[in-house]
């Protein structure tokens, strides 16, 4: 089959042809539907960190229809829809009981997206329900990472929020946000390239990073600052820059994925009495919770998606990305034929 293949760090991700998987027992194979780019794939291919070898097909928020099941298989069978969770567990742990598997002793985080065909467990795959396809299931991911977030800060209704980094995950907490009552959703970026994007989402603000950031914001407000604020981004020193922002006694959830040393001026905080909470993955009711989202509304996720392209555009839409643009969530489309060359 066809696959975008990690080669190295520093060069770009090539299409090549790898054995197409097989459904072992308890696993169903899918025929990948649409495959999202996320900022974490583009983190493993640069920073060894990640534990990438080589040869690998990453490629994690990915959705598909079921062609082939193993043996044991009991919910699953060919012609079904299904988003996929790319967390595996054991399956028989008191967290995989509870649908956590991401805090399993045995936890894996799975790839594949990237390729025409995968095979992974049953227990990590969620019927869609019927009218939502399996071109929009491959949000269900990056849905979910962000609405473990706000429950993660404990988000209540009328609270006032704002989101660091216009990113996909930081828009998603936009979407979430406002879903679940946020009085003021209030995005900053250093580039306004997302701004229409944000309010579409459900922002109620965006504003530009940079002086008198602090102002601005508490304004956006409604005159007092944020209880809550989203790291969305991921760089050193954010952490910091958003103890800064929140209010005393307030929260800084972050779910920005930092690999390299960071710092923080901790008798600042401390003086706040501010809370840091980390957030990472989600648990499986959360993922169902995300899925059911995607039937619309008055602020839809699907305006998350920027660009659809098919496999062998794939690699350069990739390095693309690595530099800022208007592109939010890319998404692949491995069935999709070559665009023909004028």
């Amino acid at each position: 089959m066809k696959a975008a293949i990690f080669d190295a760090f520093g060069k770009p991700l090539r299409i090549g042809s790898v054995d197409k998987p097989e459904a072992g027992r308890g696993q169903v194979l899918l025929k990948i539907c649409r495959c999202g780019i996320c900022g974490s794939d583009l983190h493993m291919t640069e920073d060894p960190t990640f534990g990438l070898k080589g040869g690998e097909v990453i490629g994690h928020e990915f959705s598909g229809e079921v062609i082939d099941v193993g043996s044991g298989v009991t919910h699953l069978k060919p012609g079904d829809q299904v988003s996929a969770a790319p967390l595996r567990g054991c399956g028989s742990c008191t967290s995989c009981k509870r649908g956590e598997p991401a805090w399993c002793s045995d936890f894996t985080l799975i790839g594949g997206g990237y390729a025409e065909f995968a095979a992974l467990d049953e227990l990590q795959c969620r019927k869609l329900p019927w009218g939502i396809s399996a071109i929009d299931g491959a949000l269900a991911e990056p849905l979910s990472v962000a609405l473990h977030g706000i429950l993660r800060a404990g988000m209540t209704p009328g609270a006032r929020v704002l989101i660091v980094g216009a990113g996909a995950i930081g828009l998603a907490v936009a979407y979430w946000a406002r879903r679940m009552g946020a009085a003021h959703v209030v995005v900053a970026d250093l580039h306004d390239h997302q701004r229409d994007r944000a309010m579409d989402l459900g922002a109620t603000d965006f504003v530009l990073s940079g002086e008198d950031m602090a102002r601005r914001v508490t304004e956006s407000c409604g005159g007092d600052a944020p209880e809550i604020v989203f790291e969305c981004v991921g760089k050193p020193g954010l952490i910091d820059h958003c103890v800064d922002l929140v209010a005393p006694r307030g929260k800084v959830l972050v779910l920005g994925l930092c690999t390299a040393p960071d710092h923080m001026n901790s008798f600042r905080a401390i003086s706040k009495e501010v809370e840091i909470v980390m957030s990472v993955f989600f648990t499986m009711p959360e993922f169902e919770m995300a899925i059911r989202a995607l039937d619309g509304g008055k602020y839809t996720p699907h305006h998350l998606i920027s660009d659809d392209i098919n496999l062998i555009a794939m690699p350069d839409a990739f390095e693309a990305l690595r530099s800022r643009t208007s592109q939010c969530k890319v998404m692949v489309d491995p069935s999709a034929a070559e665009t023909p060359k004028l």
